[in-house]
């Protein structure tokens, strides 16, 4: 009897195994077969668990249990609502945000209102390039896009799942500074990220290869160029590949030798200046006909200054400002800059629009935000502070199987998202990823209309700082245009009116 009771639950293993390794919907089974069911036992059973545990729901950084839920739960189509009310402390949190409904919000029409029906389809208020007239100027038809992620920091697997659920949802996607890789090209389109190292359009000396920039050019549908200054996790430091995780066809990819380790310096050898850096823009715009515009991690502010004072007695200008907070993400950095370098998000972004606003060139720029911003609360916070756009990143690479495990330095993620191993990867199935990252995008883009909607307005362009109150610990609060002042014509929106808005909604 026993024997039959052991033969029956070897076979039992066996059969959960081979089932494991053969489905292709949870990375974490098909990389770890059966021990993988224990994450899921303790996910099911963890709220339970976690009356006796010390962490709560609210605590865990990057991102909080409720937050990855909200994500895992959006990007599956299961429910993310929350039952019994909140669990924050809104008395005591000091700068809480409180979003001010109206007493006559905007009625929802019919289920999934847009110009995509059940999509939630939210084009940008601005047309990206239209104010310096480029060639291939263009509306996006995104407020919510994917965030530059390089291939080499992750999978192929992660960058087409990433690039095919951007087709599905109708968003961009930022290619990161390591050139467009094949796994780009799947349909959705594309920001080309330009970084320091050149990739994609890089000469033989390190340098910028205008030939090979046209040249990736034409490869695919880029959208549009981003300069990369720097970004919110590493600012002012430049990045290495170790030559072990240069496999052939990144270093085809990059443009780079294979055997040698590749150094993506700290600044750029194209300009040296704000006035360089203008020059090189107006060039590549002129060539390629897109719109150019940067990123950068805001740490001094003689930097906006400039910039903000040649674009108003000049003839030159970039199109878009991506502003990264000194709270987004990398693969790897060291822990100082991490913690310590550059401003966070909401402190940096009112600095810089505040440059541009009091020039009164603040409508002739996109302004794009990242840094923790994919969540409806955050990101419509950065709408009132003058975003046309926010980027999303590790919010999507939750979105398609990031556990949060934190190891993407080390090159053994789990989930196959942030990896080079071939073992690993495998469990990352693009067509079922590519599903979910749509379903992430268009359930943050719903709840971002269902919150204009409670404020009163038909857009994310048209909410304002009055919108927004932030509280203190002392049952106090001050409107978000007081704590960062806002002069009030700085809010009014590039829109004309109404009927402008109702015309870019419907497409």
């Amino acid at each position: 009897m026993w024997s039959i009771v052991a033969l029956s639950i070897v076979l039992l293993f066996l059969v959960v195994g081979v089932y494991d390794l053969l489905q292709r919907n949870h990375a974490i089974l098909r990389n770890f077969p059966i021990i993988g069911h224990l994450r899921y036992l303790l996910e099911m059973v963890g709220p339970e668990l976690r009356q006796y545990i010390v962490t709560n729901d609210n605590e865990e950084r990057p991102f909080s249990r409720d937050q990855r839920r909200w994500v895992y739960a959006s990007s599956k189509k299961q429910n993310n609502y929350f039952g019994f009310g909140t669990d924050d402390d809104l008395e005591k949190s000091p700068n809480y945000l409180i979003i001010k409904q109206s007493a006559f919000p905007v009625r929802e029409e019919r289920a999934g209102e847009g110009a995509k029906g059940s999509l939630y389809a939210l084009p940008c208020a601005k047309v990206l390039g239209g104010s310096r007239g480029r060639k291939k100027a263009f509306r996006p038809g995104s407020i919510v896009n994917i965030s530059a992620m390089s291939f080499g920091s992750l999978s192929a697997a992660a960058v087409e799942a990433l690039n095919c659920g951007s087709e599905i949802c109708g968003c961009l996607h930022n290619t990161g500074e390591g050139g467009v890789s094949p796994y780009h090209l799947k349909g959705g389109e594309l920001i080309w990220q330009i970084g320091t190292g050149y990739f994609g359009c890089r000469a033989s000396d390190g340098g910028f290869d205008k030939s090979r920039f046209l040249e990736t050019c034409s490869k695919g549908p880029v959208r549009a160029i981003e300069i990369k200054l720097s970004q919110g996790a590493k600012p002012g430091l430049g990045g290495l590949l170790p030559a072990a995780k240069i496999s052939p066809e990144i270093a085809e990819i990059r443009g780079i030798p294979l055997g040698e380790d590749c150094h993506s310096p700290s600044s750029h050898t194209a300009f040296s200046n704000v006035d360089e850096m203008l020059d090189f823009i107006e060039e590549l715009a002129e060539e390629s006909g897109l719109p150019v515009g940067i990123k950068s991690a805001v740490g001094e502010i003689s930097f906006w200054r400039d910039l903000a004072h040649l674009m108003a007695t000049t003839d030159r200008g970039v199109d878009f400002i991506a502003v990264d907070g000194g709270e987004g993400g990398t693969g790897a950095a060291p822990l100082v800059f991490s913690d310590h370098v550059a401003m966070p998000f909401k402190i940096g972004m009112s600095r810089v629009y505040r440059e541009f606003a009091e020039r009164e060139l603040h409508q002739d720029v996109v302004f794009i935000g990242s840094g923790k911003l994919g969540f409806p609360d955050s990101a419509m916070l950065a709408f009132s502070l003058g975003c046309d756009m926010v980027n999303v990143g590790r919010e999507a690479m939750l979105a398609v199987g990031c556990i949060q495990a934190q190891r993407c330095h080390t090159g053994h993620c789990p989930t196959g998202v942030a990896t080079q191993s071939k073992w690993l990867m495998r469990g990352l199935d693009p067509t079922a990823k590519a599903h979910r990252l749509a379903n992430y995008v268009v359930a943050l883009r719903k709840e971002i209309l269902q919150l204009s909607r409670a404020c009163g307005v038909r857009h994310p362009a048209l909410v304002v700082p009055e919108h927004f109150e932030l509280l203190d610990d002392r049952f106090g609060s001050r409107t978000v245009r007081e704590v960062f002042g806002y002069e009030e014509d700085w809010s009014l929106p590039a829109v004309a009116d109404q009927e402008e808005i109702n015309g870019i909604m419907q497409g």
